[in-house]
């Protein structure tokens, strides 16, 4: 799919010069840029006080009060709440990469507030050797802080560890490194060839080596959904399974649209054909190869990713397009959450399902805030989830089932 990258470049440049200065108290929105993709983070009312990314001025609003209640019915079995807290996860790293830029630490630095609200600690930073920049975190469950609000033992459903990974950032000390893995992804539609992705796999190695892939979980947004998605892949194949969460993944690539045309000429050929009557044997081996590919893809996938997804996002609505006319759509609100009745529809058209894409019915509508991670902990947002083979979601997972596609060195 051809992409015209001047006015984006224009949207990236205003985003960018926002993402480095403050604003005034009340002023508007203000966002860091990942790859062509802003973290759009709200500030509050005016009469709210504080830096705009402070979790009290730009965070969720009316969470659940920590106490001892969580033992007997954990707010993490609401999949709204685990969505709001992987999100805010994410937005921790991205201002942890902030907070070394400005020298400031745990107790001076804005990410903690981001954590430590979920009863989560920080226990390590992923740093990319070539700019020392931070592009993921380690959180894991942080017993102590919980005591101290008497929730003595782990929820029902929260995670003991989770890999968060950031998008880009427009700044100098990072810019750099992250356009680079940008058009990695945009050239090969693969980003193996990253340190970053090197690095991220081995701390999810590590994670799932500690305390099983149960209790392990990935978010990433943007460009770092797009590393979640192909760590995560990468033990799939190995059939180590973690919960994986999506937040605005990369859709478009040049690889992608080569990729488009040639299966537009195929289906022409295919046309031209159509009179002459073929048995299976006389089939093309390449078309009984993805046939076989997709029969098994159904038959023995057990790992499910969680996409989320804005329809006015062009950088990641292509998920949102579907592989064949079976589509089924269940609606949810914060609040009025129904896990069991999604995970009943999905299994009432099991054979089609490869993944969970939740789309959002009333999002922000401009790119730079349908792109953004603030909307994922917003109240009231209303989802669907959108439960069909999706084409490009097939093709991403397709690998888990057949021979890996050789990937660029690294560098």
């Amino acid at each position: 799919m051809a992409i015209d990258l001047a006015p984006l470049a224009g949207e990236l440049e205003v985003a960018g010069a926002a993402v480095g200065g403050k604003k005034e108290e009340g002023e508007g929105e203000e966002g860091g840029v990942c790859g062509g993709e802003a973290v759009v983070v709200a500030a509050a009312d005016a009469e709210v006080e504080g830096h705009p990314y402070d979790f009290h001025v730009s965070g969720p609003r009316n969470l659940p009060p920590p106490n001892w209640r969580e033992i007997i019915r954990s707010s993490w079995k609401d999949p709204n709440y685990k969505r709001m807290v992987m999100a805010c996860f994410i937005q921790a790293v991205y201002l942890l990469e902030l907070d070394r830029q400005d020298e400031k630490g745990e107790e001076d630095g804005l990410a903690p507030k981001w954590w430590k609200p979920f009863k989560y600690k920080v226990t390590q930073t992923l740093v990319d050797e070539r700019d020392g920049s931070i592009y993921g975190a380690v959180l894991e469950w942080d017993r102590s802080s919980a005591l101290s609000d008497f929730i003595l033992i782990r929820p029902s459903g929260a995670p003991r560890a989770v890999l968060a990974l950031r998008g880009t950032l427009l700044q100098k000390p990072t810019i750099k490194r992250d356009l680079q893995d940008d058009l990695r992804f945009l050239v090969w539609e693969s980003l193996k060839g990253s340190v970053r992705y090197i690095g991220a796999l081995e701390a999810l190695k590590t994670a799932v080596e500690r305390f099983g892939s149960a209790n392990v979980s990935v978010a990433g947004h943007s460009l770092g959904a797009g590393f979640a998605l192909q760590v995560c892949k990468e033990l799939a194949k190995q059939g180590v399974f973690v919960e994986c969460h999506l937040f605005n993944p990369p859709s478009v690539s040049l690889a992608m649209g080569v990729r488009s045309m040639s299966e537009k000429a195929s289906y022409l050929w295919k046309k031209v054909k159509a009179s002459l009557p073929l048995t299976e044997e006389a089939l093309p081996d390449s078309t009984k190869e993805e046939g076989s590919a997709k029969k098994k893809l159904r038959a023995d996938k057990k790992w499910v990713p969680h996409l989320y997804v804005n329809n006015s996002d062009y950088i990641c609505c292509h998920y949102n397009a579907p592989n064949c006319s079976t589509t089924t759509t269940t609606t949810t609100t914060d609040g009025a959450s129904d896990e069991q009745r999604q995970q009943r529809k999905a299994s009432e058209i099991a054979g089609d399902v490869v993944a969970k894409l939740f789309v959002t019915s009333k999002g922000p509508q401009k790119f730079l805030e349908a792109h953004g991670l603030e909307q994922w902990w917003s109240d009231g947002m209303e989802l669907q989830l959108a439960v069909y083979d999706s084409k490009l979601i097939y093709r991403q997972l397709k690998s888990l089932y057949t021979a890996t596609a050789p990937s660029p060195p690294a560098k």
